[in-house]
């Protein structure tokens, strides 16, 4: 029986899938690309999440009101763009990865590592998060604390293999006079970091103009066929996203309704009541003491997590009225209670910077009528700059800190 031969095995692939197109000039400048993407997401994510789960630093900006719309549109902006760059610089690569040995120094292992971990977390990553915008958990991991881990797994892979590839980075990070669009490293004579004398293309293949431009190309539409759910200029070319601005009840879109949280019949009944209660003082309102008190509109976004937002006309009593009426200072930070009976989301703690804020609201009417049920009815938060899984639906009581 004949010996198997990895490498006669492993060059014989890389032959059969070789191409004029690739070159380390063509991997440096998709990375530069999915650089820029991958800061965007981290960057963008690190801001969501900490404004979820606050370290002690944490600061809270209120204005302008749509920080957290902008953010959280380009974080999941930006995680669109970064499967067809992702992509196409495995494409790039992956004769490289069928190079035998498969480790051949230290360095050279380091790279190896580096990148496996470096793909392997970015396709799950990127996988999982297109996955969530549409609501959808076929796992059996929680989401956000996974998406938070795995960034900080890419990011460190990420510059893990910057490093080790620095040099060639910087050997081919810009283009040099006469190396045209087909020089390349897949060639049999070529070595990682290396690349050869430029050469005519053969017939039918790109340039790698022509390949990254396809690229760009291909980026663009994904993203302007889907961030339209999350920037309103572009909300007339969104074919794709999950959610459309000004569709759903009281033309703002919901992600989740009363009979999800199973809260129909306690929002409806007769004798609700918000309980306010700060120290030993407690106070209740029904719905006709809250609309009692004075009333303020305020235009404000409802942001979600998963990238879509709307910006809509809000009116209710000012949270900082409202816990003053409790004998609280209105600079006090407050716990917030729904009615639903279970889920991560049901008590949601608001930091003092927006109780004191006048456009914090508890709101009872949306865009000129009365809250909808799946809005929240009978009465529910909105704040300036804040996730809206922390505009709490359906209040029970507030707690001033």
């Amino acid at each position: 029986m004949q010996k198997p031969d990895p490498q006669g095995l492993t060059e014989a692939l890389a032959a059969r899938f070789a191409s004029p197109t690739r070159s380390t000039r063509l991997t440096v400048v998709l990375g530069r690309w999915l650089g820029v993407s991958f800061t965007v997401c981290f960057l963008t994510g690190l801001f969501s999440h900490g404004l979820q789960n606050p370290p002690s630093w944490m600061f809270f900006p209120t204005s302008p009101v749509w920080i957290y719309q902008l953010s959280q549109g380009l974080h999941v902006t930006a995680g669109i763009a970064s499967v067809p760059l992702l992509l196409a610089k495995l494409w790039s690569v992956y004769p490289e990865l069928l190079k035998w040995p498969p480790v051949r120094s230290l360095v050279h292992g380091l790279e190896r590592a580096s990148i496996a971990l470096f793909i392997a977390a970015s396709l799950v990553q990127l996988t999982t998060g297109l996955i969530n915008t549409y609501k959808w958990y076929p796992w059996p991991f929680p989401f956000r604390e996974t998406h938070y881990w795995m960034a900080w797994v890419i990011w460190g892979s990420l510059l893990l293999h910057i490093a080790v590839k620095l040099p060639a980075i910087i050997e081919h990070w810009r283009a040099r006079p006469g190396s045209g669009p087909e020089v390349t490293f897949d060639h049999p004579a070529a070595t990682p970091g290396t690349a050869l004398p430029a050469a005519a293309p053969d017939p039918g293949r790109w340039s790698r103009r022509a390949f990254l431009t396809a690229v760009g190309a291909t980026t663009g539409a994904v993203v302007l066929t889907t961030a339209g759910q999350s920037f309103s200029w572009l909300g007339p070319l969104n074919l794709f996203a999950p959610r459309t601005m000004g569709t759903g009840p009281q033309s703002v879109p919901v992600n989740r309704t009363a009979a999800q949280a199973k809260v129909t019949d306690l929002a409806q009944s007769g004798d609700w009541t918000l309980t306010v209660t700060h120290h030993n003082t407690a106070r209740s309102f029904t719905l006709a003491a809250l609309k009692a008190l004075p009333q303020y509109d305020q235009e404000l976004p409802i942001a979600c997590v998963e990238g879509w937002s709307q910006t809509a006309r809000w009116r209710g009593v000012r949270m900082r009225d409202l816990i003053n009426a409790a004998g609280a200072p209105p600079d006090s930070a407050v716990r917030v209670t729904s009615l639903e009976p279970e889920g991560a989301y049901r008590l949601m703690s608001m930091p003092a910077e927006y109780v004191q804020d006048e456009r914090t609201l508890v709101a009872l009417e949306l865009n000129g009528t009365v809250l909808d049920l799946d809005h929240g009815y009978p009465a529910r938060i909105i704040a300036p700059g804040r996730p809206g899984v922390l505009q709490t639906k359906w209040l029970h009581s507030v707690e001033a800190l």
